[in-house]
C-alpha cells in the first residue's frame, strides 16, 4: 500500500543542525505536550524527565538535542521562533532551573538531571526519545522515535509499519520510481506535473504557490546570511566560516539590499568557467555553515544534507539559465521532494540507519534529477539522473567529528551538489535505452548497503573521522 508522502513532508522548514536530533526531538517535544492537554495532565504537570537513547544520546550534544527538547517544551515552533531568542530562552532554563512548559506554566527542570543520556538503543529506531510528566499523583510516560527529516512516530515495534502504510489518496500514488515512471507515460507528463496533480488532492494551487515560494525563500535567506557570516562556529570545533571569504572573492563589489537583489547581482556577474565549480561549493558551504550555528535551514531531506538542493537550483538561476522564475524553482522542488520520497519509502532518508548516503546520497539524487527536468531531460533521464547520483554516494558512512554537524558534514554538501549536476549532465547525454541500473534497484541496493553497514558509521561518532581525530586537535 502505497505511503502518502507531500513534498512539504520532504522539505521542512526548521531549525539546525540536524533534521533527526533536532527538529524531530523538538516535534516530539510538540507532541508529548498535546497529549498531556488531551489527557487534561499538562496543567497539574511540575516536572518533565526526558530520556534519550541510542544515536540521539552518543550525538545529542553536538547535535543540539537537549537544546531542541527543551524548546520543544517551552511551545515554541522551529519554523516561525526567532532565531536571536534560542540562546535567550536555553541560557535562562540553565540558569533558573525553570522552563515555561507549552508557554503556560512554569516548572522545575535542570538539563544537567532532566535530560538523560541513555547509551542502549531501543529496538524500533535507532533514534528514540521517551518524556515523562509527574503530577502531585501520578506520572505520565510517552515514547517517540526521529526517523529522519524531521518525521517522528510514535510506534511499538509490531504495529509501526501497518500504521505507517496509510491509504494514499493522490490521484497517482507512487510506491517506487517504476510506478511513477509509467504514470508520465500514460499521461505524458512531467515528474513535476505527476506531482503537482497530487499536491493538488491536498491543497488548493494558491497554497501550493505560497508554500513552495516560502521553502525557496527561505533557502536564499539561508544562503544569503550564510555568506555574509564571518566567525567561527560553535561546538568546539573552532571551524571557521569559509563562505563568506569565498563569495567576497567571487561577487567583488556589487551592490545589494536583501537576498533577491543579491540573487539578481550574482546573475548579472560575469562567471568565468573555472568559478562554477567554486560558486556551487560557496552556496552550498553557506546553508550548511547557518545549519550548523543553529540557524534556520530547509530539510532536504535532512538538515544535514540541507546545502546541495539550494546550491543546484542557484546554479541553474545563475548559470544555466538567468531567465528563469518562479515556475521553474517550483518545477525543481516538486521534482527534487518526489525524489526524496522514493528514498524514503524504499530505504532511508536517516543517517543513524543509513548512514551519510541516506542523507548526501538521497539531496544528490534529488537535485540531479531536478535539474535534468529543468535541462529538457526526459522522464527516463529524469529518474536515471538520480540513479546515477545515487550510485556514486552508496556506502558513504556518517561519522561526525565531536557528534557535530560539522566535520565533514558541511563539505559533503558541496561533493554532493557537484555530483548532482555532473550527474545531471550524464544523464541527459545517455540514451535511456543504454541504462543498465533502475533508479528503484539502486534504491534497494542503498537499503542493503545501510542493513550491512556496520553500527558504529551510523551517526554515532563511534568510527571514521570521528574517532581518528580528536576534538582537542581541532
Amino acid at each position: 500500500m502505497e505511503e502518502c508522502i507531500s513534498v512539504f513532508d520532504m522539505l521542512k522548514i526548521g531549525v539546525g543542525p540536524s533534521s533527526s536530533h533536532t527538529l524531530g526531538p523538538w516535534r516530539a517535544a510538540e507532541r508529548f505536550l498535546a497529549e498531556l492537554e488531551a489527557k487534561n495532565i499538562l496543567e497539574q504537570t511540575n516536572r518533565i524527565v526526558v530520556d534519550l537513547y541510542g544515536s540521539l544520546s552518543l550525538t545529542g550534544t553536538g547535535h543540539a538535542t537537549d537544546l531542541a527538547v527543551m524548546l520543544g517544551l517551552t511551545g515554541q515552533d522551529p519554523e516561525y521562533i526567532p532565531i536571536e531568542n534560542i540562546d535567550t530562552i536555553i541560557q535562562s532554563i540553565q540558569k533558573t532551573h525553570q522552563l515555561h512548559l507549552a508557554e503556560k506554566k512554569n516548572i522545575s527542570f535542570n538539563p544537567t538531571t532532566d535530560i538523560i543520556f541513555n547509551k542502549k538503543f531501543l529496538p524500533f529506531h535507532s533514534n528514540g526519545m521517551s518524556f515523562t510528566a509527574f503530577t502531585d499523583t501520578k506520572e505520565y510516560k510517552s515514547t517517540f522515535y526521529s526517523i529522519g527529516g524531521g518525521f517522528v512516530v510514535k510506534e511499538e515495534r509490531a504495529t509501526a509499519k501497518k500504521k505507517l502504510e496509510v491509504k494514499c489518496a493522490f490521484p497517482f500514488p507512487i510506491d517506487n520510481a517504476d510506478q511513477l515512471l509509467v504514470y508520465m507515460q500514460e499521461e505524458n507528463k512531467s515528474v513535476s506535473e505527476i506531482v503537482y496533480e497530487n499536491e493538488k488532492s491536498m491543497r488548493t494551487e494558491p497554497e501550493i504557490h505560497s508554500e513552495l515560494m516560502r521553502v525557496w525563500d527561505t533557502m536564499l535567506e539561508c544562503m544569503y546570511i550564510g555568506c555574509h557570516s564571518e566567525g567561527i562556529l560553535p561546538g568546539g570545533l573552532n571551524v571557521r566560516r569559509r563562505a563568506f571569504d569565498m563569495h567576497q572573492n567571487l561577487i567583488g563589489l556589487a551592490n545589494y539590499n536583501n537576498p533577491q537583489e543579491w540573487l539578481e547581482s550574482i546573475r548579472h556577474t560575469e562567471v568565468k568557467f573555472r568559478q562554477i565549480l567554486k560558486w556551487v561549493s560557496c552556496f552550498a558551504l553557506s546553508v550548511n555553515e547557518v545549519n550548523a550555528a543553529l540557524g534556520r535551514v530547509v530539510t532536504a531531506p535532512t538538515n544535514g544534507s540541507a546545502g546541495v538542493i539550494p546550491a543546484v537550483l542557484m546554479y541553474y538561476l545563475c548559470i544555466e539559465n538567468h531567465q528563469a522564475g518562479e515556475k521553474e524553482i517550483k518545477q525543481f522542488l516538486l521534482v527534487a521532494g518526489e525524489i526524496g520520497s522514493l528514498f524514503k519509502k524504499g530505504a532511508t532518508i536517516s543517517a543513524a540507519m543509513g548512514g551519510c548516503q541516506a542523507e548526501i546520497g538521497v539531496s544528490s539524487a534529488m537535485a540531479a534529477a531536478a535539474l535534468c527536468e529543468l535541462m529538457g531531460g526526459a522522464p527516463e533521464q529524469v529518474l536515471m539522473a538520480a540513479e546515477i547520483a545515487m550510485e556514486h554516494h552508496l556506502g558513504l558512512t556518517c561519522d561526525p567529528i565531536g557528534g557535530l554537524v560539522q566535520i565533514p558534514c558541511i563539505e559533503r554538501n558541496t561533493m554532493g551538489a557537484i555530483k548532482a549536476i555532473n550527474a545531471a549532465e550524464l544523464a541527459l547525454e545517455t540514451d535511456p535505452k543504454n541504462a543498465k541500473v533502475p533508479l528503484d534497484k539502486v534504491i534497494a541496493t542503498m537499503w542493503r548497503t545501510a542493513q550491512d553497514m556496520n553500527t558504529k558509521y551510523k551517526e554515532t561518532s563511534e568510527g571514521g573521522l570521528a574517532i581518528s581525530v580528536n576534538m582537542a586537535d581541532c
